[in-house]
């Protein structure tokens, strides 16, 4: 698998189905560290990568909540295969890279990537989640 380091110019001018205002969004995003209430904080880390069967979308991220003390407590990342287990119904199938962690435990569970502007509305929306719980 080659991952390289591609400018937002060119991602959108060759992944033709992700052209829009999410990618370049998504894009532009990338270093950023967003501090939330009561202490929280998102980290967000996207680049263009040459797309692959595991990253057919061609764009590596990785964006995380973490909580006052560090610990991530949401994440949505492309960066490794989620084992998946026996019973489930992908069971013997190759997925892609995209999956989510829902609790600082998880080990992550797949992910359907849609497209850049989708990514961001759920990430954004389970941030808004575990916030909103973790004040209870």
């Amino acid at each position: 698998m080659s991952s390289q380091n591609i400018s937002a110019a060119d991602t959108l001018a060759t992944i033709t189905p992700y052209r829009d205002v999410g990618l370049a969004t998504l894009l532009e995003l990338d270093g950023i560290v967003l501090e939330q209430e009561d202490g929280f904080w998102i980290k967000v880390e996207v680049r263009a990568v040459e797309a692959s069967q595991d990253i057919p979308h061609g764009i590596r991220y990785s964006l995380t909540l973490h909580d006052r003390y560090g610990t991530r407590v949401l994440g949505y990342d492309n960066a490794h295969a989620v084992k998946l287990p026996k019973k489930f119904k992908f069971a013997g199938h190759r997925l892609p890279y995209d999956h989510q962690h829902r609790t600082s435990g998880d080990r992550g569970v797949p992910y359907f990537f849609e497209s850049p502007q989708r990514l961001l509305e759920d990430f954004f929306a389970e941030v808004d989640r575990v916030i909103r719980e973790a004040g209870k």
